[in-house]
């Protein structure tokens, strides 16, 4: 196979060379920064820089011993444990929420959708910390500052806007006769929600949940302010970790979340095939 089209002329081949190196190096710029703590998570030495043993690649420049810290320290695993339980509650309350909103944003006699949308999407726009400093306030006003409850429903408000947008790019392409057809057969709108309109915006909704639990899984800033030493999360321990006691055991934390990343992504690109063949989309 030709490594570019016959009809291509010089300078377009050279544009196709050109573009292909830009997007090489911006991924390079990106991604690699990152990647770099990969093999820094083996120092056998409590390090964050590369050992002469490791740029030799001795096997004694190596250890897994800041993995198994992690995998058997009561902090660590306390902070694991406060991330899945807040990021599961945070991203059923805003799958629930979001859902519903793009339910309600995507029928043409909603009034003030725009507005509405702007309100809904705030979240991502205002930045974290202006966010964080209005929750603390106002979750120290209802009591729920330094609770479970409190962070669970601080990350909900910064995951819902997520799933908004994904259901809502979802029902654009919904063929609304599919509800009138279940309803000419006898169905009422609850039945036609979970029968018709569910299975074909899951994609988006899973989407959602997802991106969702990422910004919960991830986030450090609300915590550090809504949460108290009992809601420490994984990102939060990391932080402290940087200020207070340095070890590589934070670069093995932070590989393992690439891993989990890196996992979530490859879910969310075959839930958008899957969402564009149900809508019978085709490249």
């Amino acid at each position: 196979m030709a490594f570019f089209p016959p009809y291509l002329s010089l300078p377009e081949r050279i544009w196709h060379l050109t573009f292909r190196g830009i997007c090489v190096l911006v991924l390079f710029f990106l991604v690699f920064p990152i990647f770099v703590i990969v093999p820094l998570s083996f120092n056998a030495l409590p390090y964050f820089t590369f050992t002469p043993e490791m740029l030799a690649f001795k096997a004694s420049g190596y250890s897994t011993q800041w993995y198994r810290e992690f995998f058997t320290d009561p902090n660590w695993q306390g902070a694991v444990r406060n991330s899945v339980i807040i990021a599961l509650a945070s991203t059923l309350i805003a799958v629930s929420l979001g859902t519903l909103a793009a339910l309600g944003l995507s029928r043409k006699e909603m009034p003030a959708r725009s507005l509405i949308m702007g309100l809904l999407i705030s979240p991502m726009i205002v930045p974290l910390i202006i966010s964080a400093v209005g929750m603390f306030f106002f979750y120290s006003r209802l009591g729920l500052q330094g609770s479970h409850i409190g962070v669970i429903l601080s990350h909900a408000a910064l995951g819902t806007p997520f799933v908004v947008i994904t259901v809502t790019a979802t029902l654009v392409g919904f063929d609304t006769t599919l509800l009138r057809a279940a309803a000419s057969l006898g169905a009422n709108p609850t039945l036609a929600f979970f029968r018709v309109t569910l299975p074909m915006i899951l994609p988006g909704v899973i989407s959602g949940g997802l991106f969702a639990f990422i910004t919960s899984f991830d986030e450090v800033v609300v915590v550090l302010f809504v949460g108290s030493f009992r809601q420490r999360t994984i990102p939060w321990k990391m932080f402290s970790g940087l200020r207070e006691n340095i070890s590589p055991t934070i670069l093995a934390v932070a590989t393992c979340l690439i891993l989990i990343s890196i996992a979530l992504l490859v879910s969310l690109e075959l839930l958008r095939r899957r969402g564009e063949k149900l809508r019978g989309i085709k490249h």
